[in-house]
């Protein structure tokens, strides 16, 4: 029924216009799944590898499909993931590149749950998913590697953590998008755009937390219930190992110092969520600062796990923070993502599903999260690229 017919392969744009991979996966009952791979700009060092997309499409050509087409079932997930780990023969995607590997992972997905007659989620998650949804994570204000002259904080995150229903939490991110507007333009600073749709005024980082601050209330007063925000530090891009400091515009910092700097900060603004606040190899900071504030906030790693269950498991012996960016393509299968969920919530850590800077109108994980029960997803808030998710997570819970 499911059997996998035909693999295509093609090179599309992403929303930065740089090409990247798009799958079509066909079964022999009729069967058909598209999905597209995006792409990061703040990258972790431990990532799965992304090859040029017609690299990567040449590969995938020549090592992965002659390995699908005809041999693995569509709906067997583990299979064809497994199938594409055989076909690369690296332990980073290297041969033929998480991009292409990632899109047809994400594409037979859907092919199998086109065959089997479910929506996406309930393929991936089983017939009682569906019933929780995931809080939103809006970026509003954006610097880092993302936007040039502006804050040295990658992501400010609006975090809707009191709205009653997932429909809510979407339009109060889109509120706090335009609210921020409104007061950068109220006090003549002018701010264009970064690639995740975030404004990006040139603002220092305290200048745009107490800004973000003031956003968040005022949206949560006009919605009626809390909102509050997170931050994205990226510090892997800020620290100096040379050094041995943190470099966030004019200011200097010892880990020490950061991991101060950021327990302050969860204080004074009652933070939600901080992720990647020390470097891509230091545990033991992590560790300290979530055992100073993981009562209270979400501390996750991205750049620190990278979706991979070997970091992980490296971060629960050491508690090391308390929480999972999960990103298919920094691993390079659904299945693979999904073993990292579920280590992650059965000892204690929360996993927020999340789409990278260089995105595609592509939904796959607002299904993933929803299958997951993930608490958080991060989306952004304005694009197209970024709205698809969030309206998709919108039609998910009225048809759930």
């Amino acid at each position: 029924m499911g059997l996998v017919e035909s693999v295509s392969l093609r090179s599309v744009l992403d929303s930065r216009g740089n090409p990247t991979v798009e799958a079509s996966v066909y079964t022999e009952s009729g069967g058909h799944g598209r999905a597209l791979a995006p792409s990061g700009a703040s990258t972790g060092e431990y990532e799965a590898i992304e090859l040029p997309a017609e690299e990567a499409i040449a590969a995938a050509r020549e090592h992965a499909v002659p390995r699908l087409e005809g041999r693995v079932f569509a709906g067997d997930q583990r299979e064809v993931d497994s199938a594409l780990r055989a076909a690369d023969g690296t332990d980073d995607f290297s041969q033929i590149g998480a991009n292409s590997a990632v899109a047809i992972s994400m594409a037979a997905a859907k092919a199998g749950a086109d065959v089997a007659g479910l929506p996406l989620y309930q393929h991936l998650g089983g017939a009682f998913r569906g019933r929780n949804f995931p809080v939103p994570l809006g970026n509003v204000v954006g610097g880092g590697e993302h936007a040039q002259e502006a804050t040295a904080i990658q992501e400010f995150l609006a975090a809707p953590v009191g709205a009653p229903n997932v429909r809510d939490a979407v339009f109060a991110n889109a509120a706090v998008h335009h609210e921020v507007s409104e007061i950068l333009e109220d006090r003549g600073i002018a701010a264009g755009l970064g690639d995740e749709g975030a404004w990006a005024p040139p603002l220092s980082d305290a200048d745009a937390l107490e800004l973000v601050a003031e956003a968040v209330e005022t949206v949560a007063d006009d919605f009626g219930f809390e909102v509050k925000f997170g931050l994205d530090m990226a510090a892997a891009e800020r620290y100096d190992a040379e050094s041995e400091t943190y470099v966030f515009g004019d200011e200097t910092r010892s880990t020490a110092e950061q991991v101060d700097y950021v327990a302050g900060l969860v204080d004074e603004y009652g933070l939600a969520y901080v992720e990647d606040p020390l470097d891509e190899d230091d545990y033991e900071g992590f560790a300290a600062l979530t055992e100073r504030v993981g009562d209270r906030t979400l501390v996750c790693g991205d750049d620190l796990f990278v979706t991979n269950t070997e970091r992980l498991r490296t971060g629960i012996e050491q508690d090391a923070a308390n929480s999972i960016l999960v990103k298919p393509n920094q691993i390079g299968t659904l299945t693979e993502a999904f073993d990292a969920i579920e280590l992650a919530v059965s000892n204690g850590y929360g996993p927020v599903v999340s789409h990278r800077s260089g995105e595609t109108e592509d939904t796959t994980i607002a299904h993933l999260a929803v299958a997951t029960d993930a608490p958080f997803i991060k989306t952004g808030t304005v694009g197209g690229e970024r709205t698809a998710k969030l309206n998709e997570l919108i039609r998910i819970a009225d048809e759930a």
